[in-house]
C-alpha cells in the first residue's frame, strides 16, 4: 500500500515544479482515491497533508485549489508550512531596522567557556528564578503583576499552546475557540485529538451566551482566546466583554488559554489580560518571538497556582521545554533594556506599514488596528479566497487565504489575511498596490 505522504511528496513535486498550475482545481477525493487504487480514507490524508503543507487549500462545496507555488524545494512531510514567494504576507516576523547589532552583545558573555558549560546545561520545565524573575517583570503591566513561581517555559508560543492544552483536555475533548483561530492551534487540536467548537462573536470579541451555549451541548474542556490584537482580525476585547467573560466561565469552571503573542503592540496603555477577571482559570501564554527574534525565542507560561504541577508535567512529556542557553539570553536581553527597546521600535514600525495599508487600500473592507502587524482584507465580489490567493500567487505575492482560519468549513469567508511585517516597506507599498490592482480586476476572480 502506498503511504500517504509518499503520494503527497510526489504530488508536491508537480506544483512546485508547475505541472499543477496556482488555482487549478484538484480532482474529488473519491476520484482521486479510484484513480490511485487507494482507499478513501488514505486520499483525505493526502489531500490534508498537502494543505498543512500550504500548497493547497479546501473549501467546502468549492473543492481543493492549488495555491501559490514555492520557489524552491518545500520538504516532505512534517515541514514548515510556509509559501516562499518574492513578496512574502503569509509570514509574519517583525524585525526593528539594527536588531542584530542590538542583539549581538548580550550573546558575547554567554561564549566565554565557563558561561557557555552553564547555558548548555538542560532547563527545567520551570526555568531558572532568574528566568521567571525576568519574565514576570517583562510581562507586568499597571493591572497586572503576575507571580515569579507561576511560570513555566517552552520553546515558544506554539509549544506553550500545546502544553496548556495537552494539560486541560483528554482526547476527545471539546475547546471552545473563536470563530477564526490561529492555524497552529488548529493542528495542535488535531494532533491531541481535541475537537475545537466556534464560538459565536461580535464587535466586542466571543459572547458569553455563546460559550454557555456551547457548555450546554455537550461540556467544554477549556477555552482557547486571543482577547488582544486578534490574528487575523486585529480585534481587542472590551473590558466590559472580559469581565462578562469571566463570570460565566467562573460559573461553569472552564479554564482559558489566553494567547497574548501580540499584546506587547498595545501602546500606549497596556491592555489588561483576561487573566485579571479570571486568575483561578486562566492561562496566559506569552514568547519572545515577535518581541525580540523567531530564531532564538522562548515561550511563557503563567499558570494559576495549582496547575503548576501539571502544565509542567505536559511541557516535559511533550519534548516542549526551552533551551537553557535562550533562557540565559533572555535574561540578559530583558535586563539590559534590548527587549524593551526593540518593543518599542516595533510598535513604530507597525505604525507605520499601517499607515501604508491605509494609502493603499483605501476604499477596500480592511479590518485591522492601527497598531498590528496584520490586517483582514474582506474581497470585493467576485472574487473568492482561493482564485484571488492564486491570483496573487501569479504576481509573485504570497497571502493566506481566509478558509486557514476558519473552524467551521461550512464558513469559509472571501478573505485574505495580509502579513505586514516580513517584507521592507517599499516592497510592502508596492506588494499592496498591486494587490489593488488585482482586486479592482474582479473579472478575472470569476
Amino acid at each position: 500500500m502506498n503511504d500517504y505522504r509518499h503520494i503527497a511528496d510526489r504530488l508536491a513535486d508537480d506544483i512546485t515544479s508547475g505541472r499543477l498550475k496556482p488555482g487549478q482545481r484538484l480532482p474529488p477525493q473519491r476520484l482521486f482515491a479510484r484513480r490511485h487504487q487507494i482507499a478513501g480514507s488514505t486520499a483525505e490524508r493526502v489531500y490534508g497533508e498537502l494543505v498543512r503543507r500550504g500548497l493547497v487549500v479546501g473549501e467546502v462545496g468549492r473543492g481543493t485549489f492549488v495555491r501559490a507555488a514555492p520557489a524552491g524545494p518545500t520538504g516532505r512531510a512534517l515541514t514548515e508550512a510556509a509559501t516562499p514567494a518574492p513578496v512574502n504576507l503569509e509570514l509574519n516576523y517583525p524585525s526593528a531596522p539594527g536588531q542584530a547589532e542590538l542583539l549581538a552583545p548580550t550573546l558575547a558573555p554567554l561564549l566565554r567557556p565557563d558561561v557557555l558549560t552553564e547555558a548548555l546545561r538542560p532547563a527545567a520545565a520551570t526555568g531558572t528564578p532568574q528566568a521567571r524573575e525576568a519574565a514576570a517583570a517583562l510581562l507586568a503591566g499597571p493591572a497586572w503583576r503576575p507571580a515569579p513561581d507561576r511560570f513555566l517555559f517552552a520553546g515558544n508560543a506554539r509549544q506553550a499552546i500545546a502544553a496548556a492544552l495537552a494539560s486541560l483536555v483528554r482526547p476527545g475533548g471539546r475547546v471552545g475557540v473563536e470563530a477564526l483561530t490561529y492555524p497552529v492551534v488548529k493542528e495542535v487540536a488535531e494532533r491531541l485529538g481535541i475537537r475545537l467548537v466556534p464560538l459565536v462573536s461580535d464587535d466586542e470579541g466571543p459572547r458569553p451566551d455563546s460559550v454557555a451555549a456551547a457548555h450546554r451541548t455537550a461540556p467544554l474542556s477549556a477555552l482557547y482566546l486571543q482577547p488582544t490584537l486578534h490574528n487575523p482580525t486585529s480585534l481587542t476585547m472590551s473590558e466590559e466583554r472580559k469581565r462578562q467573560l469571566a463570570v460565566v466561565v467562573t460559573g461553569l469552571d472552564i479554564p482559558v488559554v489566553e494567547d497574548r503573542i501580540w499584546s506587547f503592540l498595545a501602546d500606549p496603555e497596556p491592555v489588561t489580560p483576561l487573566a485579571v477577571h479570571a486568575p483561578g482559570l486562566t492561562h496566559v501564554v506569552d514568547a519572545l518571538s515577535k518581541r525580540v527574534a523567531p530564531g532564538l525565542t522562548v515561550g511563557f507560561l503563567v499558570v494559576p497556582p495549582h496547575r503548576v504541577a501539571a502544565v509542567a508535567a505536559a511541557v516535559r512529556s511533550g519534548g516542549w521545554s526551552a533551551g537553557r542557553f535562550a533562557l540565559e539570553a533572555a535574561v540578559r536581553w530583558s535586563g539590559d533594556g534590548t527587549v524593551a527597546r526593540l518593543v518599542a521600535a516595533k510598535r513604530a514600525d507597525a505604525a507605520r506599514r499601517q499607515r501604508i495599508l491605509a494609502e493603499e487600500l483605501h476604499g477596500f473592507r480592511v479590518r485591522s488596528d492601527p497598531r498590528a502587524y496584520y490586517a483582514w482584507w474582506e474581497l470585493p465580489a467576485p472574487w473568492r479566497a482561493d482564485t484571488f490567493t492564486a491570483a496573487a500567487a501569479a504576481h509573485g505575492i504570497a497571502v493566506t487565504p481566509g478558509p486557514d482560519f476558519v473552524v467551521d468549513r461550512s464558513r469559509t469567508p472571501d478573505a485574505v489575511r495580509l502579513g505586514l511585517a516580513s517584507v521592507a516597506e517599499p516592497d510592502l507599498r508596492r506588494a499592496l498596490r498591486t494587490l489593488a490592482d488585482v482586486a479592482r480586476g474582479g473579472r478575472n476572480g470569476r
